[in-house]
């Protein structure tokens, strides 16, 4: 590259420039030469991979109070790279702490996760059925054990209004078996993704194994602590019309094939990019 040609570029020019690309590629062209590195770290370039409506997100009355005023001073004295990447590890709480928001790494678009206290969960208050419990490694204050089980209908909902537009996105349970668990090993339940309001379609429905030694599609959940996995459960696309995607687990298990011991941090909706 002519270090002449680069030298006679105006900083802004090349941030334009750059802010026209990726995070990842941003990242590559900072060690081009020191004039492309005060470009791609500037805040015109990475103001543009931020999400456009994420001061809203991060100021508004949603943000649950256990995110602290000292957080939010944080963030604001950050420069916009590191708000990028503190974003990206380091998830918001939103909805009174029922779910999460974040960033993905790849492209900056919007992720979010969906707690285990607001899934619909049969009998989710009944103590004979569901423990709730606090956990060190989750995202969130709880997370809830199903014991006994003759069914399981898990659905968590989300508005496509608060998502990333004109982007494919899929949803992942995220789960952990207990030390003692039963009925997971050999029996298959459902996952679905679907819009509400229109008829579940059946081939959008797939059987999937739980237990990790039974299914290779399940995988260590990203934050890598605590043994949580993931499952994909379905993917959607979200356009400029509005909805809400029901994310589903289904079992019809009966009296003979029950099952006990499920975990469930939660529902983790992100870009098929990745988060």
């Amino acid at each position: 590259m002519d270090n002449n040609i680069v030298n006679n570029l105006p900083v802004e020019c090349i941030s334009l420039i750059i802010s026209l690309t990726s995070p990842r590629d941003a990242c590559r062209l900072s060690v081009v030469s020191p004039a492309f590195k005060s470009a791609a770290d500037s805040d015109t370039v990475w103001e543009k991979f931020l999400p456009p409506d994420y001061q809203q997100i991060i100021t508004s009355n949603s943000v649950s109070s256990s995110f602290s005023s000292s957080s939010l001073l944080l963030m604001n004295s950050l420069s916009k790279k590191d708000l990028y990447f503190h974003l990206c590890n380091n998830p918001i709480p939103i909805d009174d702490g029922n779910m999460c928001f974040s960033v993905g790494k790849e492209d900056g678009k919007k992720c979010y996760m969906i707690g285990a206290r607001a899934l619909s969960i049969p009998l989710k208050d009944a103590s004979a059925f569901c423990l709730w419990k606090s956990l060190p490694e989750s995202r969130f204050a709880e997370v809830v054990e199903l014991k006994v089980m003759w069914w399981i209908d898990v659905k968590g909902r989300i508005e496509t209004k608060i998502l990333s537009r004109n982007t494919t996105y899929a949803a992942y349970l995220v789960y952990k078996l207990a030390a003692e668990t039963f009925g997971f090993e050999n029996k298959p339940v459902q996952l679905s993704v679907y819009f509400e309001g229109t008829d579940e379609p059946a081939e959008k429905c797939y059987a999937a194994m739980l237990d990790p030694a039974a299914n290779k599609n399940s995988r260590q959940f990203l934050d890598g602590a605590g043994g949580w996995m993931e499952i994909e459960m379905g993917e959607f696309f979200v356009n400029g019309d509005d909805g809400r995607v029901v994310c589903s687990l289904f079992d019809m298990g009966g009296l003979i094939n029950y099952k006990h011991g499920l975990i469930i941090q939660g529902i983790m909706v992100r870009p098929k990019s990745g988060c």
